[in-house]
């Protein structure tokens, strides 16, 4: 067994963190996913709680840092921060996220199993535990998770039972499973390994076959329309009206021969009721042609904001956002915050959040499961919410991330949702990545980033339920928190033993 210095653990877990988003897209280097959490498990391995925190730090500021770096991109270049204010932005944002693995290794090195089983599955569960924290902490930030490495694998095939979360939990346990084997060197224990990764790959191909929903048999034509728009230009007063031309036309010219026209989130610059005409004419343009047209667009409620589709058309109906995206659509601490940097006060930044209530999108070929932007990435609300629509619908505008892998992360998370729910989706985003996603999470056609273009497509709605779509993350998210419940409740005793000895209670004997 090689031994590692302190300096040589603090090397590691910072790599660990960086290599693990080369996993993702658009990198796609899938092993990288195994090779950063192998060697996370290793570079905690006898540590002491502290030093055990500071690994876990480490790690975090090089999984976030990677990750999700983008963020810098929408502080400055939209945000229009100053370049060291965006980057003390971006830091305090990732090393605030990066508190979270270090309470992880708090955990798992306080516990410290004395068997490699023990370890395994303990830090497999915590892994999982703390990926479904980051998915309702502080409103969530459901991103970056270990199961989504597995598209376009065999290991996907698990996705329709178990979610990503159950992904995560298999890439978590194969990972510190090599973690072990390479430590302990034997025949006997790389074997285990090799037997235990083979049945994962088997499993996830064998269930690869088989379909929980069927076609309807039907199919609808969709026209998917990506206007590449700068964000700049769409605020600019003296160009609205080239952009209300546009759109015009574009309604008129498609809604002759197509069932679904799909515009990207906030397509036009203004609240719903600030051009009833305009909006009157799209409404019977969609009518004449018996097509419906759903569009990105503000919506307005007495005092309240939302950002919404509204299907115009035949069928007239509106889904009011739920999750929404702190800073970009609504300012926490407003008061305080709102007036001191150009970022705080972006356009549409004081959105309220729809009623939980909401039922699908009414279209004329039927009801369509709708999610705005950032919604998309949470998996039980995606699941709860789609149950009874036959297709999934969403809009984006991932312009606020630029060129970076932010909008590529984000596209690879709408395709396991078909995948998770094996069913087809509609994506339209304002300069990509527009797509029509198949039920196998497949992409059947998408246009490239950065274009102006229209992705004309027939789609063939489904039917039925995964056993994920029914039970949801639950059954896995406790059997994580039964693999996690040693070392938290290991935590808690240390935490209880410190209280009682501060205020002087002895035990009774």
């Amino acid at each position: 067994m090689v031994r590692w210095s302190q300096s040589q653990r603090a090397v590691c877990s910072l790599v660990a963190g960086l290599i693990f988003t080369l996993a993702l897209a658009p990198f796609d280097l899938k092993i990288a996913s195994l090779f950063s959490l192998a060697l996370f498990y290793s570079a905690l391995e006898g540590q002491t709680v502290k030093r055990g925190a500071a690994l876990g730090w480490l790690f975090g500021a090089g999984f976030f840092g990677a990750g999700v770096s983008w963020v810098y991109v929408s502080i400055n270049v939209y945000g229009n921060a100053p370049t060291p204010l965006a980057l003390l932005l971006t830091v305090i944002f990732c090393g605030g996220l990066a508190l979270l693995p270090a309470t992880q290794a708090t955990l798992f090195c306080r516990f410290q199993p004395s068997t490699s089983l023990a370890r395994i599955l303990t830090f497999s569960g915590l892994w999982v535990t703390f990926e479904w924290v980051r998915t309702w902490l502080l409103t969530g930030f459901p991103w970056l998770f270990a199961g989504y490495a597995s598209i376009d694998t065999p290991v996907a095939g698990w996705a329709p039972i178990s979610g990503v979360f159950g992904v995560s939990l298999l890439i978590a346990l194969t990972a510190a499973g090599l973690g072990e084997a390479l430590k302990r060197r034997t025949l006997s224990a790389g074997a285990s390994w090799l037997v235990w990764s083979g049945a994962i790959l088997i499993g996830g191909g064998f269930l690869q076959q088989l379909q929980w929903t069927q076609s309807t048999g039907e199919s609808v034509k969709a026209v998917i329309y990506q206007p590449n728009t700068s964000l700049r230009d769409k605020w600019d007063p003296r160009k609205r009206q080239i952009f209300l031309a546009d759109y015009l036309t574009h309604a008129e010219t498609y809604s002759r021969d197509a069932d679904l026209i799909v515009w990207p989130e906030g397509a036009l610059p203004f609240y719903l009721d600030q051009a009833p005409n305009y909006i009157a004419r799209l409404s019977q343009i969609g009518e004449i042609n018996d097509a419906s047209i759903l569009l990105g667009i503000g919506t307005r409620d007495g005092s309240q904001r939302f950002n919404s589709i509204v299907t115009l058309g035949n069928a007239r109906d509106e889904y009011r956002k739920q999750k929404l995206v702190p800073f970009g659509e609504f300012v926490p601490l407003e008061s305080q915050l709102r007036g001191l940097i150009a970022f705080f006060d972006l356009p549409m930044s004081n959105f309220s959040s729809g009623s939980t209530e909401q039922d699908g999108l009414i279209t004329s070929k039927g009801e369509l499961a709708p999610y705005i932007c950032y919604e998309i990435v949470y998996p039980d609300f995606v699941a709860k919410g789609s149950r009874t629509s036959p297709m999934l619908v969403t809009i984006s505008n991932d312009a606020w991330f630029g060129t970076s892998h932010g909008p590529h992360q984000h596209f690879q998370m709408v395709r396991f949702r078909s995948l998770e729910l094996q069913k087809p989706t509609l994506r339209g985003a304002n300069n990509g990545i527009t797509a029509v996603i198949l039920p196998s999470g497949e992409v059947d056609d998408a246009l490239p980033q950065f274009t102006k273009d229209n992705l004309i497509t027939r789609v063939e709605p489904y039917e039925g339920i995964t056993p994920f779509a029914r039970w949801g993350s639950l059954p896995i998210v406790l059997i994580s928190l039964l693999l996690s419940t040693p070392a938290i409740a290991q935590v808690i005793a240390d935490v209880v033993t410190r209280l009682v000895t501060k205020v002087g209670i002895k035990p009774q004997r």
